[in-house]
């Protein structure tokens, strides 16, 4: 089955640190604190419902930047998302030395 991808703009509270983050279609976890909530089966398809709080674990290098692994504390399945330039890079580098230190 080809991975779909639903562009989907919503503006959202971070239910982890309160953050108001204002989505832009791409937007899938908080900028600030880099926690998401497991919502997609397919990227921006909203058919998930775990609903569970996506755990921010380690940083892995891709093509043309980094990607964020992050763990649901509900259901422990992992996810794969690329870091935007709008990420907090010290909270990014925080949960790669915390990865590292396991």
């Amino acid at each position: 089955m080809p991975k779909l991808f639903i562009k989907k703009v919503e503006d959202f509270v971070c239910e982890h640190c309160g953050r108001q983050v204002k989505g832009n279609g791409y937007t899938n976890h908080c900028p600030v604190c880099l926690w998401g909530k497991h919502v997609d089966n397919q990227p921006g398809d909203r058919a998930n419902l775990c609903h569970g709080l996506l755990k921010p674990e380690r940083c892995e290098g891709i093509k043309g930047g980094y990607a964020l692994v992050s763990v649901c504390q509900k259901c422990g399945s992992t996810k794969r998302n690329k870091l935007a330039p709008e990420d907090s890079l010290e909270e990014a580098i925080k949960v790669q030395k915390a990865f590292a230190e396991k």
